[in-house]
């Protein structure tokens, strides 16, 4: 099975998930190709503006000294992929009809998206013979949207979970063949748990993908109606996530 993946650039987390991934995949691995960390069209400033206005300037200085630092050390998606000789290219739209084009000759079987945060156009979704995984850290069809592991914090939740679904039209919705349940440790970061989340992603990926060629798959078809739906955090549940003795780091 020949897979290709769609991931973000983010030098923090991602690299340990395709450390553990390519360990095992990256002879089956055609490529993997990184799109820029950010949303609809913003530039990186508005990111830093939005992520500083959201979660306070110290915060937002502390992230970019730890992305600074992951790029001084070599920390990154590319790094990674070189290691195991899989080729990392950078995109910066999926749905281009010459990015499409440039698929399609490589006929990878699956695409596996990573975070990619960019929502998939039917084109793109039809391009894979086999359709598109999504890797989604939550128990779907609850917490679709963005930031799930904080927003579970902030909710109180003790319970969270890794969906891998095949994606539609909808965001966060489609035919769910991957699910694995975790505790929230009471004292835990959201750097630490999202170090969890991802690694217990990787696993789950390889689980699914041994599923797709034995053929053992359970498929569930995702029902929107019994589930939730979160945008980005406003400075209300920032306060509920402090007061809940949460952290950030």
């Amino acid at each position: 099975m020949k897979l290709t993946f769609l991931t973000v650039d983010d030098p923090i987390y991602l690299p340990a998930f395709y450390d553990k991934v390519l360990a095992r995949r990256a002879p089956d691995t055609l490529a993997v190709y990184v799109v820029p960390a950010l949303y609809r069209n913003q530039t990186p400033a508005d990111a830093a503006v939005r992520y500083a206005r959201t979660f306070g300037f110290g915060a937002a200085g502390q992230l970019a000294a730890r992305v600074a630092s992951a790029r001084l050390h070599r920390r990154s998606i590319a790094a990674t992929c070189s290691r195991y000789r899989v080729p990392c290219r950078e995109v910066a739209n999926v749905n281009a009809p010459e990015f499409l084009d440039h698929l399609r000759a490589e006929a990878a079987d699956l695409l596996i998206s990573v975070s990619t945060p960019q929502v998939f156009k039917r084109p793109l979704m039809e391009t894979p013979r086999l359709g598109i995984l999504n890797i989604h850290g939550a128990i779907l069809p609850q917490y679709r949207g963005v930031m799930p592991s904080f927003w579970m914090m902030a909710n109180g939740e003790r319970q969270a979970g890794v969906s891998i679904y095949f994606v539609d039209e909808h965001v966060d919705c489609g035919i769910r063949v991957g699910l694995r349940t975790f505790e929230i440790e009471p004292n835990e970061t959201l750097d630490h748990f999202i170090r969890r989340s991802k690694a217990i992603s990787a696993e789950l990926l390889l689980e699914v993908l041994e599923g797709i060629e034995q053929g053992t798959l359970e498929r569930q078809p995702l029902d929107l109606a019994k589930g939730s739906y979160y945008s980005w955090p406003d400075a209300a549940a920032v306060r509920r996530f402090r007061s809940a003795g949460r952290r950030l780091w």
